[in-house]
């Protein structure tokens, strides 16, 4: 019996996509899991931001343990199925990993970890029992991967969550913000599936207000939020209000979620911004068959908080890149974009553009937070809360994810989900120990909002 992903969209531009990173057969991943040196204090454990025990995960593997291998990985990590794919395990595990020392390839480990949690999720075999309730009861807003990895871990203690989410689609950014060559919107509802199974509830279509918060804090013991950012910014200069400019975001999850979108008739488009979100953006347009795909960057490449495999990566599909530009002016015939100038040291260019994406930041949600007294934010928008805790100013409430940490990967938003249930579990006298590394034994990746 296979379970049946559901949710996600059919008819959409992300089924053009091929998988870059295809699931390893039996053999390939026996192969692999064999070279493992399964080593003491390996450094593939500490440069995993929760925790995962990857030497043990690869030798149940090598044993042909895969349920055991499933077990150990979503123990530290619930959404370990999603990470594997999504993961820039080259700056994490991958990268740390002792090979590298010695000019060999390093362990494929999250290819690894997605042919043991992807085999397991696709069966109908119980990954975990839930203990039997012990009477508190958890609202989660926004069914982000920050509240499915809180969720999960309080149900499975036995407390009664509710997963409060706006769009129709459950799964955040796994569902609607993922490169489609990493992960499509399908396959992230086969995590928000095993979620569910584990008695978490999660109802889509619910937009919390102020009188809705309100009776959160009266109904529940603990709420969760894990609403992510707000809408993209623009650039506030003449001429971008109007079709053929968008933000990279909202691009992204149309082209993931809304069946019709299409790319008829754009040959050249322009990406504005530095970021990861930026380079998917590019990659995504170059696949899709746009002739002429172009990065802006207003600083030096040296600058670019965007990772480097990645920029590379889409330098061999063709993306060219301009440094030192900021964008001034869209200029338009009628209502159709033409080009976007740019300025830069010496004078302006105008680039040819049939489609413009600015992925340069995302709105913080202060409006928000004012729903629930006691709940902050700083300069910068992100909620204030204790890091080792998710814990606000309002003792009822917790956060995580980019709304908390202004932007990071998946597996920093899981850590933050678990961190929260283990602080709300004690605080409801429970004495749990889940795999919860300090934050300062993993690198700290760039503050940029990513999406894949």
């Amino acid at each position: 019996m296979t379970v049946e992903a559901t949710g996600a969209p059919a008819g959409v531009l992300e089924d053009w996509f091929s998988d870059h990173k295809p699931l390893f057969t039996r053999a390939e991943a026996m192969a692999e899991a064999n070279r493992c040196l399964y080593c003491h204090d390996a450094p593939c454990i500490h440069a995993c931001p929760t925790g995962i025990d990857v030497p043990s995960f690869i030798r149940k593997i090598a044993s042909d343990s895969l349920l055991g291998a499933a077990r150990t990985i979503l123990s530290s990590n619930m959404l370990g199925y999603s990470c594997s794919r999504v993961c820039p395990v080259e700056v994490l595990c991958v990268g740390a990993c002792v090979y590298n020392l010695e000019d060999v390839p390093p362990i494929a480990i999250g290819r690894l970890q997605r042919y043991a949690t992807e085999t397991i999720l696709g069966t109908s075999r119980r990954v975990f029992t839930p203990s039997p309730s012990i009477g508190k009861r958890v609202a989660l807003v926004g069914a982000g991967p920050a509240s499915l990895a809180c969720a999960a871990h309080l149900s499975l203690h036995g407390v009664a969550t509710v997963v409060l989410e706006r769009r129709s689609v459950a799964g955040g950014l796994n569902a609607t913000g993922i490169a489609p060559y990493k992960m499509g919107s399908h396959a992230a509802q086969r995590e928000v599936d095993f979620i569910r199974s584990l008695g978490v509830t999660i109802e889509t279509g619910v937009s919390v207000d102020a009188d809705k918060a309100r009776d959160l804090l009266d109904s529940f013991d603990a709420v969760f939020l894990g609403v992510g950012l707000g809408s993209d910014k623009l650039m506030g200069i003449p001429g971008e209000d109007g079709p053929g400019v968008l933000g990279a975001t909202t691009w992204i999850e149309r082209m993931k979620t809304a069946p019709g979108v299409s790319l008829a008739g754009v040959r050249s488009a322009v990406v504005i911004g530095g970021g990861n979100t930026a380079l998917d953006a590019a990659r995504e347009l170059a696949q899709l068959g746009v002739a002429s795909v172009t990065v802006v960057y207003r600083r030096s490449e040296a600058e670019m908080p965007g990772f480097a495999h990645e920029r590379a990566a889409a330098r061999t599909e063709g993306v060219r890149f301009l440094f030192g530009r900021v964008p001034v002016a869209v200029k338009r015939e009628g209502a159709n974009v033409t080009a976007l100038t740019v300025r830069y040291e010496g004078g302006e260019d105008d680039l040819p553009a049939d489609l413009i994406l600015a992925a340069i930041g995302q709105r913080r949600l202060a409006d928000f937070a004012a729903f629930f007294p006691g709940v902050e934010v700083d300069a910068k928008g992100h909620f204030v809360a204790d890091p080792a805790t998710g814990r606000t100013g309002n003792p009822k409430v917790y956060v995580g994810g980019d709304a908390f940490n202004g932007g990071s990967e998946v597996v920093n938003a899981a850590q933050d989900g678990k961190l929260a249930a283990q602080a709300m579990l004690r605080s409801f006298g429970l004495d749990v120990s889940l795999v919860t590394p300090p934050r300062s034994a993993y690198p700290l990746l760039p503050t940029v909002v990513h999406h894949g």
